[in-house]
């Protein structure tokens, strides 16, 4: 789904001595699989040397990659006794017709592509798994509502609601889709449906008909046929996935009623499970295999009686795990946001009561406090530990509001989403967008960004107060003792495509009847 990705799938070429089906207890060879349509679909088999029937599992390459991506994974879980295969996505390559997104075509594809599999190799059909990372992994989640030979699902970097990956709090994700743009047009043929979505997203048109398309292409439109399917289902994501924001996550696992796990990571869109594309040792690839080995060949190696949540703290190689979602957070630490002071054009972050307050900022202009770029910069996080950082005293409260608590006295533990309610008024009426972004702060007011969200209101109106209501999204850090909480809003962020219009003006308040704070949940 990225040049990084790609760059991957390049580096598993150049290894091939390494994993070349040669040097393996496996044969291996290129498929192709017709389908209903008449589209060919470009692929190629793993198939274990020794006799009888084996555990399978079917691989979807992700957005714009092909289906070389899973070489040195697929090789050595063929070595270890399962057939594998892998296959490039409708429209992507030289697999034909036109991507479909994870449209009821390419669900019919991994149908037919199982069809294929148990027809032509020694798959065991009662032991049948899907796995894919990201555009795979959308697509691996809601085949397992269609096709109930799916008994076990890994589904990493994975979205369950598009919708909310497109326009979580009404604001569009102006990098990652234009960077799915980009590749699909150059590694592939675009749907007419697709080309339309896109147009219509970029400009900001015909929304309803975007929301449609993509409602049929996300597992949460499907969770009553999962749950009565019934799938081990095991997905993973990244606390900063740029693409798929971890929040779609935590409802979905929750839903589900059948064995699950969910895992989080630091990083973006894709990187926690890079290296393992190299066939590297790697955490995410790590459980994939333990998922599978435990749910399609029956090894007894404990993943089925650990803590189905688990999550990796950030700039830690620790996990915490956890019986459910809920129980990540034990209690909730409320901080009112109060007047904005004078002498430092900056307001308090205070657990005691405040009286009524406003402050009025100059929109459309950005700050230091931002978001950053599409995977680079919270990929960055995964590699080095280290989180994107602002300085503080950096921030134009001019263009933004900024609110900071005292230094802590002990470590905060934030587990899970924090939450943030605020009265503002726009100065124009129509759409405008605020983004809040929460920062640990330290001695020399360097902040270390914990989490960021955008909200869009589409139907302002000029003068009128409205009141929001957002969750950022989760996430697992540790604020060191003696730091601060920081909260920054401002009105606009490269990584999205609205923010509000240039020299309007937008007033943060926090009338009696409903008081603006941040939550943070706390272990």
């Amino acid at each position: 789904m990225s040049w990084l990705r790609a760059i991957a799938v390049s580096a598993v070429l150049s290894l091939c001595v390494v994993t070349s089906p040669a040097a393996a207890s496996s044969s291996f060879r290129n498929i192709d699989i017709t389908t209903r349509d008449a589209v060919v679909l470009k692929g190629n088999v793993f198939t274990p040397d020794a006799s009888g029937k084996h555990p399978t599992i079917v691989f979807i390459t992700s957005w714009a990659l092909p289906n070389l991506e899973y070489l040195a994974q697929a090789a050595q879980l063929a070595d270890a006794g399962y057939v594998v295969v892998s296959y490039t996505p409708r429209g992507f390559y030289t697999s034909g017709g036109g991507i479909d997104t994870a449209g009821p075509k390419d669900i019919g594809d991994l149908t037919e592509v199982i069809n294929w599999t148990l027809a032509n190799t020694p798959a065991e059909p009662t032991r049948l798994g899907v796995a894919g990372v990201s555009y795979g992994a959308g697509m691996a989640l809601i085949g397992a509502a269609f096709d109930s030979r799916i008994r076990a699902v890994a589904a990493l970097s994975c979205w369950t609601d598009l919708t909310y990956s497109l326009f979580a709090n009404n604001t569009r994700h102006l990098q990652s889709a234009g960077l799915l743009w980009l590749s699909a047009e150059l590694t592939g043929t675009p749907s007419t449906e697709l080309r339309q979505a896109l147009t219509n997203f970029f400009a900001n048109q015909n929304v309803p008909d975007v929301i449609t398309y993509s409602q049929a292409r996300g597992a949460a439109t499907y969770l009553d046929r999962i749950n009565a399917n019934r799938p081990a289902i095991l997905m993973a994501n990244a606390y900063g996935d740029s693409f798929f924001a971890p929040n779609q996550l935590s409802d979905f696992f929750t839903k589900l009623t059948g064995p699950k796990r969910l895992e989080l990571r630091p990083g973006d869109h894709a990187i926690p499970e890079l290296t393992g594309i190299l066939g590297l040792p790697n955490d995410a690839w790590t459980s994939t295999r333990r998922w599978f080995d435990y749910h399609l060949r029956g090894v007894s190696n404990g993943i089925g009686s650990e803590s189905p949540v688990q999550l990796q703290i950030r700039g830690q190689s620790t996990y915490e795990g956890f019986a459910s979602w809920s129980a990540i957070s034990k209690s909730t630490a409320r901080y009112n946001l109060s007047e904005v002071h004078w002498w430092s054009s900056e307001g308090d972050l205070t657990t005691g009561s405040q009286a009524a307050w406003s402050k009025t900022i100059i929109a459309g202009d950005d700050t230091v406090a931002n978001g950053g770029i599409v995977l680079l910069t919270n990929g960055a996080e995964a590699i080095t530990g280290e989180p994107p950082t602002a300085w503080i005293p950096a921030v134009d409260r001019d263009n933004a509001g900024v609110w900071q608590s005292d230094g802590f006295s002990s470590a905060q533990r934030v587990r899970g989403a924090a939450h943030l309610r605020l009265t503002l008024t726009p100065s124009n009426s129509g759409q405008t967008t605020i983004v809040a972004y929460l920062y640990d702060t330290d001695w020399s007011g360097t902040g270390s960004l914990v989490t960021h969200i955008p909200v869009t209101l589409r139907d302002a109106v000029a003068g009128q107060a409205r009141t929001v209501d957002a969750d950022f999204p989760a996430t697992a850090y540790d604020i060191p003792s003696g730091h601060r909480l920081s909260l920054v809003i401002d009105t606009v962020d490269p990584l999205y495509a609205d923010k509000a219009p240039a020299f309007s003006l937008v007033t943060f308040s926090s009338p009696s009847s409903a008081p603006s704070y941040v939550s943070l949940p706390l272990k």
